[in-house]
């Protein structure tokens, strides 16, 4: 095996050898961070476990492997709006494919979008719209205090953006569809940016899946900045096969009187790190960060959360629930700020863990670090197996063990899907869970190609 040293120093000789491929199609912006960004790389490298915040991963196995890697968008030889079909036939989005980390260049036109909103790839945008794209790209992922923002950050070409105007409210909610397909490894970098502007509303659902068997590592960033009076939902559902690797950044930048709610579903994949970094940047803002996982076999999962109050008179909610099963492993750390200035917050933290095996291993780290004096807040974390006076309750009024332990699983997890404010992708993560906890789910979608795990 490689050791860290080497891994960083083939990004960096990628990053120097492929230096004009960077540059082409790219933005004076996009060109510049990535210059800055390379420069923070080269000091913080891949995270390994000797960084506090990365303890419970090792990305050195998952970076060790000679993927392909393009730094120009790539062709593909069919029609992937035929090929893929959604999990979720009922549910009625406005939807788009990437593939590979670029915007997909057969992309249905969205006919039903309100006027104004933009939704299109981020070398398009950072062209076609520079205005809207230079005030927000590269403003809340910092690229000086993790190697995977750097990273993504320094080697970024596409990905993609989503503009809401003011007051325009979008009552069919945007699906983005990311696809792995490739006939060698690949790395994928894909950076994504979502501008929701004062009083709009808008529901975003990103989807994750593999349609071919090859190993993938997919490094994403995304953006978001919610302004006043704005309310904007995310639901992550990330469903790949075991030789995947996902590690997914995301950044929130509340304003005043906004609203968020994000909702992250872990399916299915070999190694997932999620960070999902939140600024309430102004008063009067709403977040709520809710979670969940469901990992059997040898997955690995770790979440990593930050809520930063930084002004007076917000509130946090926070939720991440887990089922472990096997030799699975899992991680969540997650922590709330409270800056000296903000008074008046609420912020509420929990996490807690059913272990299905004597194998399964979860470490969660809670934590609060408090400047202010006139706050509510809790934390708390739990670790446990299966409840037996409840499994016992089930068992005295007929239905057999099997079908009962069924059942408190499910209405262990239902917890965080309820919490899902679009209908019919609520009730289909409702049946999805309920296969994955049965051990039905086989395969990562409902395409045409059926990848093997």
């Amino acid at each position: 095996m490689a050791d860290i040293n080497t891994i960083n120093k083939d990004f960096a000789d990628l990053f120097n050898q492929g230096n004009e491929l960077l540059l082409e199609g790219s933005s004076d912006v996009m060109n510049e961070t990535r210059k800055n960004a390379f420069q923070d790389f080269a000091k913080l490298g891949v995270p390994t476990r000797a960084n506090e915040n990365y303890k419970y991963t090792n990305l050195i196995p998952a970076f060790d492997h000679p993927y392909n890697v393009n730094l120009r968008y790539q062709q593909v030889d069919v029609d992937l709006n035929e090929i893929f079909q959604c999990d979720v036939p009922e549910l009625d989005t406005n939807m788009v494919l990437l593939t590979n980390g670029w915007y997909y260049g057969n992309n249905k036109e969205l006919t039903e979008l309100p006027k104004g909103v933009i939704v299109c790839g981020v070398q398009e945008a950072a062209e076609k719209y520079p205005e809207i794209f230079n005030a927000h790209y590269g403003k809340y992922a910092k690229t000086d205090d993790d190697g995977l923002v750097a990273l993504n950050t320094a080697l970024a070409k596409d990905g993609f953006f989503i503009y809401v105007p003011k007051g325009v409210v979008i009552e069919k909610p945007i699906q983005v569809v990311n696809l792995l397909r490739s006939d060698r490894d690949l790395m994928a970098t894909q950076r994504n940016l979502i501008v929701v502007e004062e009083n709009a509303q808008a529901k975003i659902i990103v989807c994750d899946h593999t349609l071919t068997h090859h190993k993938y590592l997919t490094n994403s960033v995304t953006e978001v900045n919610v302004a006043k009076n704005a309310i904007f939902d995310l639901y992550t559902l990330q469903n790949q096969h075991l030789n995947s690797v996902i590690l997914n950044s995301t950044y929130i930048r509340q304003e005043s009187n906004s609203n968020v709610l994000s909702n992250t579903i872990s399916l299915y994949g070999g190694t997932i790190r999620n960070n999902h970094h939140v600024i309430l940047d102004e008063e009067h803002c709403e977040n709520n960060t809710f979670g969940m996982y469901l990992m059997d076999r040898d997955q690995h999962v770790d979440n990593f959360t930050s809520i930063d109050h930084a002004k007076p008179n917000c509130l946090s909610n926070e939720h991440f629930k887990g089922v472990m099963d096997d030799q699975a492993s899992g991680a969540f750390a997650g922590r709330i700020f409270v800056r000296r200035d903000a008074q008046q917050t609420q912020a509420y933290q929990s996490n807690n863990n059913l272990l299905l095996s004597n194998d399964a291993v979860i470490n969660t780290k809670p934590q609060l670090v408090i400047d202010a004096d006139d706050v509510k807040c809790s934390h708390g974390a739990t670790v446990g197996q299966m409840d037996e006076d409840a499994l016992f309750y089930l068992r005295a009024r007929g239905i057999d063990e099997k079908e009962a332990r069924q059942m408190l699983m499910f209405a262990f997890a239902h917890e965080i899907i309820e919490k899902i404010r679009v209908e019919p992708l609520k009730e289909r993560i409702d049946e999805l869970v309920d296969k994955r906890l049965r051990g039905e789910i086989s395969k990562c979608n409902t395409c045409a190609i059926a990848c093997n795990h």
